[in-house]
């Protein structure tokens, strides 16, 4: 007779956010204290409802249970405000296409990212971070943000088409990203069409940023069509216009979607990570000193990083996945359900919107104790927990996991090797940290630093407070992806 004792089914608990307001429903505190509102949320349940202007909706406060909405795709397809919203931005591409589309898109785009191809990008990320370092003299306030997002999109750009935007077409793509981010998220709480047709000079700016971005990306298109073929993204996509007898001929519309889906993907999230990084290292010296001491042992003299390089940067990984955990770029997604289905023991209608929130899974003490601390060393080989992998998502899960998850990783890494192998950033004097604002991504959007050379070695000590007051400078011109953890607004 077996004595194995059946295991017991968790029970779930539910419940529906305090504070709604009529018509805007949650929209308000969603807006004005984002963060603020979904680390409230689990006092009341699990799954919890609130709602999106006058929308039902169901936020997911628990690993499993988020786990269970990503691992069932079909069941919770991409969908929702969030993505209905980015649509219209990307059109039909592979983040927001729906689950019966995204096998041979994906298809198709996978072997650009590839481990192999990915350890081809190492110089390119390299030499685009060097370019940075060198409009980066001691003694002045650089603008890192700005910096970070022009170093992401000529990498991406180089990914896709083989050449890197120039000057002008990066200081656009980065404006444009500015005006749709915060669009984006106002129209994603308060989903109520009528408010973003008036003529608002924010609902004017997000339009003609939308129209601009897809301005870009035709002419790019159109430039290659004229020019010789080349072996990139860019290339890829237009071969697969002609199809190959295997699989279907994909439509110019199909090129222009996903060029701009991963453009766009490609260039916000990893800039907003690598500024907090710098940032959070200024605001923790030993974190700060333990980067430094590893990157000057791994790569004596401040020389560039290779891909032979990469297993020995532990530390500086490490530093981008706490950076992730701490203030993941992506802080809020939504889901719609394809049917009739039971979540938490709720019934949820065909058709409802359900959200998850890395940020909030991220902050649970009860994943990853003491949350609101900077901690790299979390990520050292053999500290991390079967829970905490779990839990930690900054990337999705299951098979709609960010297809450059592990690209991301590496550029990030790379990126902060160059640059903290070279500089030591620190916050001006009178800095105080300010609350994220609300946008489509989470992230400093506006942040300067002032800027030290490194001296590569023991002595590199951290600044004095006689040092004299910096200067301001112009901004620089210009695994298994199904699995999870594995990678350890302003105005609307």
């Amino acid at each position: 007779m077996s004595r194995a004792v059946p295991e017991q089914k968790r029970t779930w608990t539910t419940g529906t956010a305090p504070g709604i307001f009529p018509l805007l429903g949650h929209g308000i505190a969603f807006y004005r204290r984002p963060l603020a509102f979904l680390n409230s949320l689990p006092a009341h349940g699990d799954l919890v409802e609130i709602r999106l202007g006058p929308q039902r909706a169901w936020m997911v406060c628990h690993p499993e249970l988020t786990h269970e909405v990503l691992m069932d795709p079909h069941t919770f397809d991409k969908g929702g405000p969030l993505y209905d919203r980015l649509g219209k931005l990307m059109g039909d591409g592979l983040v927001t296409c729906r689950q019966p589309a995204h096998r041979d898109k994906r298809r198709l785009l996978q072997p650009g990212f590839r481990p192999s191809h990915v350890a081809a990008y190492t110089d390119l990320v390299t030499e685009e971070a060097e370019s940075v370092c060198d409009t980066w003299p001691a003694g002045r306030v650089v603008p890192v943000t700005e910096a970070m997002m022009t170093l992401t999109a000529r990498v991406i750009s180089r990914v896709l088409l083989s050449d890197a935007l120039d000057d002008a077409a990066t200081a656009e793509v980065r404006d444009c990203l500015t005006d749709v981010v915060r669009g984006l998220f106002v129209r994603t709480v308060v989903p109520i069409d009528a408010l973003f047709r008036l003529p608002t000079p924010a609902n004017r700016r997000y339009r003609r940023a939308l129209s601009r971005l897809h301005a870009l990306i035709d002419t790019a298109i159109a430039e290659r069509r004229r020019g010789a073929e080349r072996d990139d993204i860019l290339g890829t996509l237009l071969a697969a216009t002609r199809g190959d007898g295997k699989a279907a001929a994909i439509s110019d519309q199909d090129v222009h979607d996903h060029l701009i889906t991963l453009l766009l993907t490609g260039v916000e999230a990893p800039a907003l990570c690598l500024a907090d990084a710098f940032s959070l290292l200024a605001r923790h010296p030993e974190a700060e000193r333990r980067l430094h001491a590893e990157l000057d042992a791994v790569l004596p003299g401040g020389r560039r990083p290779g891909p032979d390089d990469l297993p020995h940067l532990v530390q500086t990984r490490c530093v981008v996945s706490e950076t992730l955990r701490h203030s993941s770029p992506g802080w809020l997604f939504t889901r719609v359900t394809t049917r009739e289905t039971e979540l938490a023991g709720c019934r949820l209608p065909a058709g409802a919107t359900v959200l998850y929130s890395p940020y909030l899974l991220h902050h649970d003490p009860s994943s990853f104790p003491d949350p609101e601390r900077f901690d790299p060393d979390r990520w050292l080989p053999g500290r991390l927990t079967a829970a905490q992998r779990r839990a930690m998502i900054p990337f999705s899960a299951g098979n709609r996991k960010c297809l450059g998850d592990e690209f991301a990783m590496v550029e990030a890494t790379l990126a902060l090797a160059t640059l903290a192998g070279r500089r030591r950033l620190r916050h001006v004097p009178g800095y105080v940290a300010q609350k994220p604002r609300p946008a489509i991504t989470l992230g400093p959007r506006s942040l300067v630093m002032a800027c030290e050379a490194r001296s590569h070695g023991p002595s590199d000590a951290p600044p004095s407070a006689a040092s004299p007051a910096p200067r301001a400078v112009a901004a620089p011109s210009a695994s298994d992806s199904r699995t999870a953890g594995d990678h350890v607004v302003d105005d609307a």
